[in-house]
């Protein structure tokens, strides 16, 4: 609070636009620890609007102008919120205040050591407990007679960014695990990330050798041996060096650089080619000014779209992805994954291979453990990547965000293939520079057990586990073939696209709609309803006749008619933000992350939302006569909420 130069404001302006809102609302601002408020001086709705300090990327102050002097707040998650404060000082007072406040200097001044939901200190406790580990290795049926689980670096001994267990392979002695970590940068020694129990092949991740223009160690080339002989099925690993060819020969000059097929005579060497945090930190800056052009021409967009290069750094990440899975699935031969330190890229390039490999890291909870393996468990630094804390700006980059992208993209790509929906990776990129939870601070295990994140904040994962129903896909079908067993995408560059739900929140002209996807869940609580009403009834039937009950199945054939595929079509394409994106509710007194209006109905997704269904003949001409019969759910992407008017231009509502 002594950062706070004034904590109210009157005759305040404000204008969110990525809520949906036209025109600037005028009320009280008011300056907490923790929170920029808002609070709407209309009796009726009383609006408020939240905004977490640590969510407050940067605080412009451009020129003062008749009407008063302007706040513009850029936030972590690509809001823009313009404040107008009538009185120049009020605003140098406000400006300050943020500035300070939105740039922690130390973790005690972080939301999460502040925020208290409404649970005890045994919940708390067991919450950390919600996401193991090392059950998910117990599920890949590790450890075995392959690999092993070692001791080597109890209480951080040899490595202190990686977890004090770890498993490597069986014939891999402590001597020959010490001795490759001082060959490796950071100490970060080849360790297991992902074992295919059908293949025995395995995912394996550590850094960059040490090895200058000339220099060798026999210990760390009997450790990738090692690697090798864990396959039986191999005569020889991949090494995939995810860093462009031409970096990796640079940093042989600083007595680092890559593995010598020479001396490693059982490798064969693969340069993938994806940029360093720097350029990645430039092109993220460029998409997010790509998302906040106001009616920009189609040039203009894709001019800017191109520029950027970001969709090019997407591909490169998927790629890398798919080399990996195709080697263990296909090839059954275990790869090696590394860039400098092993922390950004190795991650990025492990993870998005494990959700290729895997269907269970397609799932809510699969996607919870694979983050909290590969990325928070190995040692991802993301208190430097997220500036959570006031430190050197070079440090920042987007490496998870494009994680997530990623995986956005492959959801597109297949859309029953992930049980989450577009709004629980949102959520998840949210929550990384929230603070809000312990789950995301810090910049290693060793770093978060001396901060006592354990016993001083909570968990993410349980409260959205709570909330899963939020972030179900309708369209997941867990028996599909293509979510049984690898996933193999086309990465021919048509089949990316910019991730406008997350990208693009700097003006929306209206609020936006119900998505599709809540349609769909609507009607799906609606027709397993009507099931078991139908079922009911039947059996009252047979019990008052005394006879079973038997329905007739009645094919409906598909017909493709002209007019029916131009209804189907037409209209905007759905939206892919949410309007309840940015809410969340009060817990214990203490307010989440999000913005959150109060006095308003929160939006039901059930009955209130499905489409009304009468008895009516079945005309050829029908709209359901176009429906994916297969899927067994129609297309409703061009119906309004009330269900009718199919081809109404909803944005002309």
């Amino acid at each position: 609070m002594e950062h706070i130069r004034t904590p109210k404001v009157e005759n305040v302006r404000l204008l969110d636009r990525s809520s949906g809102q036209r025109k600037a609302g005028i009320g009280t601002l008011y300056l907490s620890a923790t929170h920029t408020i808002f609070v709407e001086n209309n009796p009726e709705t009383r609006k408020e609007t939240w905004v977490l300090h640590t969510m407050v990327s940067s605080v412009d102050r451009p020129p003062t102008t008749p009407t008063g002097s302007q706040l513009i707040l850029r936030c972590k998650d690509f809001r823009i919120i313009q404040i107008l404060i009538p009185q120049e000082r009020d605003c140098l007072d406000v400006h300050a205040s943020l500035v300070r406040l939105s740039r922690p200097e130390k973790y005690s001044e972080l939301y999460c050591l502040s925020f208290n939901p409404n649970v005890n200190k045994e919940e708390r406790q067991e919450s950390w407990n919600f996401i193991d580990v090392m059950a998910d290795y117990k599920r890949m049926g590790v450890p075995n007679n392959l690999w092993v689980g070692t001791a080597a670096n109890s209480e951080y001994r040899v490595c202190d960014t990686y977890p004090a267990e770890l498993f490597v392979p069986k014939s891999a002695t402590p001597a020959i695990i010490v001795g490759s970590s001082k060959f490796r940068s950071r100490g970060r020694f080849p360790a297991l990330s992902y074992f295919h129990q059908d293949t025995l092949a395995a995912v394996c991740r550590c850094s960059q050798p040490l090895s200058g223009f000339s220099a060798r160690c026999h210990e760390d080339e009997m450790m990738l041996q090692a690697v090798m002989k864990s396959n039986p099925g191999s005569d020889y690993i991949y090494v995939v060096d995810t860093r462009p060819k031409l970096n990796a020969m640079a940093n042989r000059a600083a007595g680092k650089g890559y593995e010598n097929e020479d001396h490693y005579t059982n490798i064969k060497l693969q340069f993938i080619g994806i940029e360093n945090i720097h350029v990645m930190r430039s092109s993220q800056q460029k998409i997010i000014d790509v998302g906040e052009m106001r009616s920009p021409s189609m040039t203009d967009f894709l001019w800017g779209l191109e520029n950027s290069g970001w969709l090019k750094h997407i591909k490169a990440i998927v790629d890398a992805g798919v080399f990996i899975a195709r080697a263990v699935a296909d090839e059954g031969v275990s790869v090696l994954v590394h860039c400098s330190d092993g922390w950004d890229r190795t991650a990025q390039a492990c993870s998005v291979a494990s959700v290729l490999l895997d269907p269970y890291y397609r799932t809510i909870k699969g996607l919870m453990v694979l983050i909290e393996r590969d990325w928070v468990s190995f040692g991802h630094k993301f208190s430097h990547r997220y500036a959570h804390l006031d430190g050197d700006p070079k440090e920042v980059s987007p490496v998870i965000d494009q994680f997530l992208d990623c995986v956005w993209q492959l959801s597109e790509q297949f859309p029953c293939a992930f049980e989450f929906n577009e709004r629980f990776l949102v959520t998840i990129h949210t929550h990384v520079y929230s603070c809000q939870h312990g789950s995301f601070v810090g910049n290693c295990e060793k770093e978060r057990r001396d901060l006592r994140l354990r016993e001083r904040t909570h968990s993410l994962w349980p409260q959205l586990w709570k909330d899963r129903s939020q972030y179900t896909n309708p369209l997941y079908k867990a028996e599909l073939t293509q979510s049984q067993g690898i996933l193999r995408p086309n990465t021919t560059p048509y089949c990316f696209k910019m991730w406008k739900g997350l990208y693009n929140k700097a003006d929306k002209s209206v609020t936006p709609h119900q998505s599709p996807a809540d349609y769909l869940t609507a009607v799906r609580e609606e027709s397993q309803q009507l099931e078991e009403e139908l079922t009911n009834h039947q059996e009252r039937i047979a019990a008052l006749t005394g006879k079973p009950i038997t329905w007739e199945k009645t094919e409906v054939p598909r017909r493709v008619r002209k007019s029916c595929l131009q209804q189907r079509h037409c209209g905007p394409d759905p939206p892919s933000t949410y309007a309840d994106q940015n809410t969340s509710p009060r817990q214990g007194g203490s307010r989440s992350v999000f913005s959150e209006p109060t006095n308003q109905k929160p939006q039901r997704q059930n009955k209130a939302f499905a489409l009304p269904i009468e008895p009516h003949k079945q005309e050829p001409d029908d709209l359901s006569t176009c429906s994916d019969l297969e899927s067994g759910v129609a297309d409703l992407s061009s119906r309004s909420s009330s269900g009718g008017d199919y081809c109404k231009d909803q944005d002309m509502d």
